[in-house]
């Protein structure tokens, strides 16, 4: 059993603000980008993303960061909405990103939620996944059950794209973006593994504000798990957690 200390290739970085966070982030997917000639990146969805984006699509805009020659593939996406749906990870990666940057429709990668036979579309993924040789840098958030991706607890760390039901906490904890109403959040998603996500030579966790103090502490001081995939990213060789000051809290605390 591999030690529960974090690895000396783990790099956590505090910020003084949010704000600091998202930048630190966003520089690092940037110098991604621009040191290689065919990048692909592993993308995640949610609110602390947004402002990642935002800055990203800045730097497109404004410092000639060029996304031609970028991959993409998506962490996840729900079960049962279309692209068009706004409240689809399709959409969503839409508005925030793709349609502001010039990553080519057909090396943008999201799971089909809609696919007649899912459990072909998360071969399909994987397969393309590797077919593209492999992730280079993943973007990881964290969600209030410890999960990476959709990965609820228990997840194997060995797991692959797979379709997964939702947990409760995880549907209450998404309900803003369907009217503050859990039972309106579909209850499977399809979702890159545990093991797919550690397959990239880069992973990139940002959390911030008080809100995620606890699972943090759990994720980078708790015994590994699988029953929290965060502490899955202490297996990896490099991996970079860049953290404000409110969700490092109790982190800090504890590990002094």
């Amino acid at each position: 059993m591999p030690s529960d200390r974090i690895p000396a290739l783990m790099n956590v970085i505090v910020t003084d603000s949010s704000e600091q966070a998202f930048s630190r982030a966003a520089w690092m997917i940037a110098h991604e980008v621009r040191s290689h000639a065919s990048p692909v990146l592993g993308l995640a969805t949610g609110r602390t993303m947004e402002s990642i984006y935002e800055l990203l699509v800045q730097q497109h805009e404004t410092a000639a960061l060029d996304f031609s020659g970028v991959t993409s593939f998506n962490l996840d996406e729900y079960v049962g909405l279309p692209a068009t749906d706004p409240n689809s990870y399709r959409y969503y990666m839409q508005k925030h990103l793709f349609a502001h940057v010039n990553v080519p429709p057909a090396q943008i990668h999201v799971p089909n939620g809609v696919a007649p036979d899912l459990d072909a579309e998360c071969a399909q993924y994987e397969a393309a996944i590797r077919a593209s040789g492999g992730i280079g840098l993943q973007l990881l958030g964290i969600g209030e059950t410890g999960h990476i991706g959709f990965n609820e607890p228990p997840s194997a760390f060995d797991s692959r794209t797979r379709v997964v039901h939702l947990d409760d906490v995880t549907r209450r904890q998404n309900s803003g973006m369907f009217g503050n109403d859990p039972s309106r959040v579909p209850e499977r998603a399809l979702t890159m593994g545990v093991g797919t996500i550690l397959e990239a030579r880069k992973l990139l966790l940002v959390a911030v504000g008080e809100g995620k103090a606890s699972i943090i502490n759990t994720a980078l001081n708790g015994p590994i798990s699988e029953d929290v995939s965060a502490t899955a990213i202490r297996l990896h060789g490099d991996c970079t957690v860049i953290l404000d000051e409110a969700a490092a809290a109790l982190w800090k605390r504890t590990a002094q």
